[in-house]
This record gives C-alpha cells, sequence and structure tokens, in this order.
C-alpha cells in the first residue's frame, strides 16, 4: 500500500505545492476552508477530506502551508486538528510560523508521538508552480528523512538548517526581512529618480548589472510594477506579518535592528492606505502619490 500524503493550506502557495505532489503520482489527500480551491485538486488526483483531523486519520505524513502563526497552531494542535489523526507521525510546517510558535507546536506534537519539520519555502508563486522553491529545513534527521519525498518535488534548493524546529524558521524570517527592506527601499529610489526625470526602464537596465541590483529590482518590479498589473502573489499583510514576527524574534535573541525596524515602521504606516490583501508590490504606490509620478513604462506620444 502507497503512502498517504497529507495537504492542509491550499491557498496561492499551498495549491501549487500540492498540485506538484499529485502530477509527481503521489497519494494525496487535501483539506482547506475554499471548496473552491479544494474541487480543484480533487479533479486533478487528489481526495478530499472534511476536515483537518481526516486528513491526520487518512495520511502518515501531513505537510502544511497556512497564512498565520495562530492559524497553523489551530490547524495542527486544536479540534478537529491534523494531530488529533490517528495515522499521522510526522508533519512537516512549510508555512512561516515564527520560532517561538514552532517550538510550541513541536513540543505539544512531541508528546503525542508525532515530530515536526520546521520547512518554509521562499520562491514565490511561480518557483511553487515550477517545483524550484528553496526549503529551509529543520528538524530531527529521522523525520528530515521522512519528508524528503514529498519536499524534493517542492524544491529545488534544499537546505539543511538545523537539528531542531524553529531555526528553519530563523532563516526564513531573516530572509523575508531583507526582501521586505529590498522592496521599500527599491520603490523609494525609483519613485525618486522618475520625479529627477530618469527613465524607469532605463534605471532597471543599469541597477540590474550593477551593485543596487536585488531580487525586487530583477524581478518584482519588472514583472508586476512596471506593466502596472501588481498580479495577487504575496499580501502585503503577510509581509508586514513576516516583519514583525522577525523583528520581535531578533529583539527577543538581543539583537539590534535599526534599518529593518525602520521599514517595520514603514509598512505599518503604508498599509493603513491600501488594501491588506493586496501584493506588497502595490507598496510602490505609496511613494508615487506623494511624488505625484509613476514608475512604468514611457507613456506612447504622438509624433510631433
Amino acid at each position: 500500500m502507497s503512502e498517504k500524503f497529507g495537504f492542509v493550506g491550499l491557498g496561492q502557495m499551498g495549491a501549487r505545492m500540492a498540485t506538484r505532489l499529485v502530477a509527481a503520482g503521489l497519494d494525496v489527500v487535501v483539506h482547506d476552508l475554499d471548496e473552491g480551491a479544494v474541487a480543484r485538486l480533487v479533479a486533478s488526483g487528489a481526495t478530499a477530506a472534511q476536515n483537518a483531523a481526516q486528513v491526520g486519520d487518512a495520511c502518515s505524513i501531513v505537510l502544511c502551508s497556512l497564512p498565520r502563526p495562530e492559524i497553523v497552531r489551530a490547524v495542527i494542535l486544536g479540534v478537529d486538528g491534523v494531530a488529533s489523526g490517528s495515522a499521522v507521525r510526522l508533519v512537516v510546517d512549510l508555512s512561516t510560523t515564527g520560532s517561538v510558535m514552532t517550538e510550541s507546536i513541536a513540543a505539544a506534537l512531541a508528546d503525542k508521538g508525532v515530530a515536526l519539520v520546521d520547512a518554509p519555502v521562499s520562491g514565490g508563486v511561480g518557483a511553487a508552480e515550477a517545483g524550484t522553491l528553496t526549503i529551509m529545513v529543520a528538524g530531527a534527521p529521522a523525520a528530515r528523512s521522512q519528508a524528503e519525498d514529498a519536499l524534493r518535488h517542492l524544491g529545488s534548493n534544499i537546505f539543511v538548517i538545523g537539528d531542531r524546529p524553529g531555526v528553519g524558521q530563523k532563516m526564513k524570517l531573516i530572509n523575508n526581512m531583507l526582501c521586505a527592506a529590498n522592496a521599500v527601499t527599491t520603490f523609494e529610489a525609483l519613485v525618486a529618480g522618475v520625479k529627477g526625470g530618469l527613465d524607469a526602464a532605463r534605471m532597471l537596465d543599469v541597477i540590474n548589472v550593477s551593485s543596487g541590483r536585488s531580487f525586487i529590482s530583477a524581478d518584482k518590479v519588472p514583472q508586476c510594477v512596471m506593466p502596472r498589473t501588481f498580479p495577487p502573489r504575496f499580501a502585503t499583510e503577510l509581509l508586514l506579518k513576516d516583519m514583525k514576527l522577525g523583528v520581535e524574534e531578533a529583539g527577543q535573541d538581543g539583537a539590534s535592528l535599526w534599518m529593518l525596524s525602520a521599514a517595520l515602521d514603514f509598512l505599518k504606516t503604508a498599509i493603513a492606505e491600501m488594501d491588506p490583501a493586496d501584493d506588497y508590490a502595490a507598496l510602490i504606490r505609496y511613494f508615487e502619490r506623494r511624488a505625484d509620478v509613476e514608475v512604468g513604462p514611457p507613456q506612447t506620444r504622438e509624433p510631433t
């Protein structure tokens, strides 16, 4: 009898990751509150469960991709949670949960004889769809080994961060804090350049072969800002959540974060002027409104 893999959380990232597991020929049982997302996975070959506990009843290995730490805890440990299932022996958390919550969940699961692998991911929806995510794995070696069959279908850059759940989360928060800071400073600088008379596309040409290059300038701005589409890939409210977690944990560890704290303060201010569910690329509009310019392709003009 083949191993069954559970997957709970079929949002922007989770749906794509679960689809890859199904496409790889794995026997996958899924659950999400979004009935449409479940139906799409069932149409591709997955089996539906009515709640997270049913996933835990059917599968020895359950992966979770959920938006917030409190939701992760409720889905895993709450009433009708994964851990109440009779078959589950390993939970793989792909979410950005924070090390404090992850350590707490790992301890509670251990009391039930269930292991936790801390495996947050990075790369966005494109990498989730292509199976090229970066995965930051932490957990006991035996548990990590059990998770390998599923994770190898999801990521091409799989890094072992440590032997205890929680340190993978610390690595993910460092990455996302850098992403957030790069985003807001890149947006601000591009707006300043346009205000000063520079062409946005030419600025990107220069920056992306120079020392100012980043994921934001090379991918995010060309794909999401320049065409003025701002497609929903990673909600601003989730980026803010990750920044808060990262700055809080760094403070608890005794680190002083001047620049990252400033980026966090900006996010708190800017999100009040937008739909928090909008992709974080839309943050550039905060700077554009104040400068009365727009970063995008040159306007088409009739020849004179």
